[in-house]
C-alpha cells in the first residue's frame, strides 16, 4: 500500500468521524451525501464517480426521515464508504449501494449504543455540577463527541481495514438478485422523495412550470444546471410581478383611505 493510499483511508476515516460530530454540533459541513461525498471525492482524486454516488444517496435520504423515534439509514456514511469501496475497487454504483447502504444501517445500532451511553453520562455530568466539581464535568464532556464520532468512525475503520479486495469478494459472493434488489429499491426511494417533496408543494399553482421542466429535461435534453437556471429566472420573474402587485395594492388602498379622509 502506498503512503498516498494511506492518507486517503486516515482522511475518510477522519472525515466518517468529524462528520457525525459536526452533525450533532454546530453544523459548518453538513452530514449529507453531495457535501461529504465532494470531500470524500477529493480525498480519493475521483469527483465525478464521488458525486454520481453522493447523488445517488441524496436521493435516497429525501424518500426517507427519522421523525419522531424512526431510525434512517446514516446516507452520509454510506456516502463515504460506497465512494471509497468504488474508487478505491474500481467498481460501480452498484458496490457502492451494496456496501454503502448495510455500513449505514450498522450505523443505526451503534448510534443508539452512543446515545444510551450519553445519557448515563449526563446524569453523571449532573451530579459533578451539583457537587461543584466543574473541571471533572468538563472533562467528562468530552466523551460525548468521543462516542458519537466512534458510531462511524468504527464501521469505516473495519471497512478500511479489511480492505477493499475483500469487499469485491463478498459483492462476488452475494447473489445477483440481492444486489439487483438493492438496486431496484435504490431506484424507488428517490421517487418516493420526490413524490413527497411534491405533496408538500404547490403543484397545482405552478404545474406549468413543472410541466416545462419536465419536457425541457425528458425530450429536449437539457443539462440540469440549464433547467436550473433557468427555473431562477422563472423563480425571479413571478417574486418581481408578486411583489409589485402588492405594491400596487398597498398604494391604491393608500389614495383610497386618504380620500375618504378628505371627504370627510
Amino acid at each position: 500500500m502506498s503512503s498516498i493510499e494511506i492518507l486517503q483511508d486516515v482522511l475518510i476515516i477522519l472525515l466518517a468521524g468529524f462528520m457525525t460530530v459536526d452533525q450533532n454540533g454546530l453544523v459548518v459541513m453538513s452530514w449529507f451525501p453531495v457535501i461529504v461525498g465532494t470531500i470524500a471525492g477529493l480525498i480519493m482524486g475521483d469527483l465525478h464517480t464521488a458525486l454520481v454516488i453522493a447523488g445517488t444517496f441524496q436521493l435516497m435520504m429525501l424518500g426517507v426521515a427519522a421523525l419522531g423515534g424512526a431510525s434512517a439509514p446514516n446516507y452520509g456514511l454510506a456516502t463515504i464508504v460506497g465512494a471509497f469501496v468504488a474508487i478505491r475497487t474500481g467498481t460501480g454504483i452498484k458496490a457502492a449501494i451494496a456496501v454503502g447502504l448495510p455500513v449505514g444501517l450498522i450505523a443505526i445500532q451503534l448510534e443508539v449504543v452512543a446515545r444510551i451511553i450519553c445519557n448515563f453520562l449526563a446524569h453523571k455530568m449532573k451530579t459533578d455540577n451539583d457537587k461543584h466539581r466543574w473541571q471533572k464535568m468538563r472533562q467528562e464532556a468530552w466523551l460525548g463527541p468521543i462516542l458519537f464520532s466512534l458510531q462511524t468512525i468504527i464501521p469505516t475503520l473495519l471497512v478500511v481495514l479489511v480492505g477493499p479486495q475483500f469487499v469485491k469478494f463478498i459483492l462476488n459472493a452475494i447473489p445477483a438478485w440481492v444486489t439487483n434488489g438493492l438496486t431496484i429499491a435504490g431506484g424507488m426511494l428517490p421517487v418516493v422523495g420526490i413524490g413527497m417533496l411534491m405533496h408538500y408543494m404547490p403543484v397545482k399553482k405552478f404545474l406549468p412550470y413543472i410541466i416545462v421542466g419536465f419536457v425541457l429535461s425528458a425530450y429536449l435534453k437539457v443539462a440540469v444546471l440549464g433547467i436550473a437556471l433557468l427555473g431562477f429566472a422563472a423563480s425571479y420573474w413571478y417574486f418581481t410581478s408578486e411583489a409589485r402587485k402588492v405594491k400596487e395594492t398597498v398604494t391604491e388602498a393608500v389614495i383610497d383611505e386618504e380620500g375618504e379622509d378628505y371627504d370627510e
